[in-house]
């Protein structure tokens, strides 16, 4: 896919985020007005149940503030992917959730993890190692800024905080950089001038034709074979 098709505002870069962070904002909403608890959905490690959790946790949080501090990073992350990698956003978003979930599901403490962070960490983890495997100045630039925001929450994928998910937190890194070397096709490429092309020839350039040996310019060319040539003859007016 060409650069110009793939770097181009749509409609659904911004709705699809919007839509995603409602979503997590009703449950929450649900709970709240017919006081009931969905913790217990979440993913619950190395059990059968807890297998369900891997689709319905990003949607569950415990908390307004833990909702809030993920609601932000999700809607621009999701709305970067769906401009920069809108090919492949969709997969990224299943795959991530599925992924992230079984890994924490495999690794986690015997508790209920919940929350969308471990998506938020395949998104950080996936936007910052792709950029800088694919080269493009344009993905590179994206990658610096994820790190900018949120290179500080390298530190939460280690138990440095009591009753945080740590593990989901890891899973969703992990996953991240997998996908990065994953999903290679469909993604923007570096622009490649004729000179770093492998079909280059020198004697073959027009340009570099005007000069020497030495590289001193040569004012004029002879004309190729196939060449038009034209002359004008200029002819006096008799007095």
């Amino acid at each position: 896919m060409s650069n110009r098709k793939q770097f181009q505002f749509t409609i659904g870069v911004i709705a699809y985020p919007i839509f995603f962070v409602l979503i997590i904002w009703s449950v929450m909403s649900f709970e709240t007005q017919f006081n009931v608890n969905f913790n217990k959905y979440g993913v619950y490690p190395l059990t059968l149940k807890g297998l369900r959790g891997i689709f319905l946790s990003p949607f569950i949080h415990g908390s307004i503030e833990h909702l809030y501090h993920n609601s932000m990073p999700l809607f621009i992350l999701t709305m970067a992917l769906f401009y920069f990698y809108r090919p492949i956003a969709w997969k990224v978003l299943f795959w991530g959730i599925l992924f992230s979930g079984f890994i924490t599901w495999c690794i986690g403490r015997p508790s209920n993890h919940i929350g969308a962070s471990g998506l938020i960490y395949v998104l950080v983890s996936f936007t910052f190692f792709k950029g800088i495997f694919a080269k493009h100045y344009r993905l590179i630039a994206l990658s610096l800024l994820v790190v900018f925001l949120y290179g500080s929450m390298v530190w939460y994928v280690m138990p440095i905080k009591q009753g945080m998910s740590w593990e989901g937190h890891l899973a969703g890194l992990i996953t991240g950089v997998l996908f990065a070397f994953i999903f290679k096709n469909k993604i923007a490429k570096p622009k490649k001038y004729d000179w770093e092309k492998d079909s280059y020839n020198e004697d073959e350039d027009p340009f570099l034709k005007h000069f020497d040996e030495d590289g001193n310019f040569i004012e004029s060319i002879e004309p190729e074979e196939d060449s038009i040539i034209v002359r004008y003859t200029y002819k006096e007016e008799n007095e």
